[in-house]
């Protein structure tokens, strides 16, 4: 009987530890007692966003949806000249710009894009593009009055590939620096496999019918220059923005969609050909005075495909 008795003080004493431990273990997974996370505060969500303009808001400063508007939305600025442009159906959201040989000039310095407050940027847009074989595209221009090359020149090198071509676009963009100069990035193959600096080339689909997500970042403080397409960092020489080659934004500036300075009549600045009108569809230009985190591209590029 006594025998009984110790054993069922030890089973009880066990089973007393046992609890103990549980509620010990259950406790220090959650020592700051935060709040249960819902799964259904993340239902529908891409990336933890409803919709891209969840994606630093208070650094937008410039923003194109081209839903029945080819005014900029913040500044409520719209073209001085917009020439062989319609709206299209079917675009990443809402409708988008289609271009025929066309272009929008914006005559205005648009207060954000001034020298003291635009110093590191990111230009992220949506286009349905095709290789000519012969001409480049400017996607946007940040341009400078009387002057060729612009604040910063969102270059597609069109004439490198034949217009059959869907499986290769190279991306050139280009800004200007403090020093006078101007400085690119490319996506390109650098070096050979297992060299330090080695970049693969790196190449977005395109075409008349497909829509790609193209964006480019700047940043202030470490000069880093970088191409993203369709959510991947594609630019085999981001580092060439530092000492005196970091960005500048001149003024005056004004914008110009699908063109540059010697597409449009009267405002010729040199005999450069080397551009053609844009011919394809442009939706969702946005223009952060940041370098967007990486992350937060990816979100853009996501958000985009969910039409969000």
């Amino acid at each position: 009987m006594k025998a009984s008795k110790n054993h069922i003080i030890k089973v009880f004493s066990g089973i007393f530890m046992a609890v103990t431990l549980l509620s010990s273990c259950k406790k220090d997974g959650n020592p700051n007692n935060l709040p249960d996370v819902s799964p259904g505060d993340y239902a529908g969500k891409i990336d933890g966003y409803d919709s891209s303009e969840q994606i630093f808001p208070n650094n937008l400063v410039a923003y194109w949806s081209f839903d029945d508007t080819k005014a900029e939305k913040i500044s409520g600025i719209n073209p001085t000249l917009s020439v062989n442009d319609s709206y299209a159906d079917n675009g990443v959201r809402g409708k988008a710009l289609n271009l025929n040989a066309g272009y929008l000039y914006y005559a205005n310095q648009f207060e954000k894009f001034k020298t003291d407050l635009f110093k590191s940027f990111t230009i992220s847009e949506w286009v349905q593009i095709s290789n000519t074989g012969s001409k480049r595209t400017l996607i946007f221009q940040l341009a400078r009055p009387g002057i060729f090359n612009g604040n910063i020149n969102f270059v597609l090198n069109t004439n490198a590939f034949p217009a059959s071509d869907v499986n290769n676009l190279k991306i050139q963009p280009t800004f200007t620096t403090i020093g006078g100069g101007m400085q690119d990035n490319i996506n390109t193959k650098r070096d050979n496999p297992g060299d330090p600096n080695y970049v693969p080339y790196l190449t977005p689909k395109i075409g008349a019918d497909k829509w790609t997500h193209l964006v480019i970042t700047y940043n202030a403080i470490t000069g880093f220059f970088n191409i993203w397409a369709d959510g991947t960092k594609v630019g085999a020489f981001p580092s060439r923005g530092t000492g005196n080659n970091l960005f500048k934004s001149y003024e005056p500036s004004e914008v110009i969609i699908g063109a540059n300075y010697n597409l449009i009549p009267g405002k010729q600045v040199n005999s450069n050909a080397d551009f053609a009108a844009m011919t394809g569809k442009v939706d969702e230009i946005r223009v952060y005075n940041i370098n967007l985190p990486d992350a937060h591209i990816k979100a853009l590029y996501n958000l985009g495909l969910a039409k969000k």
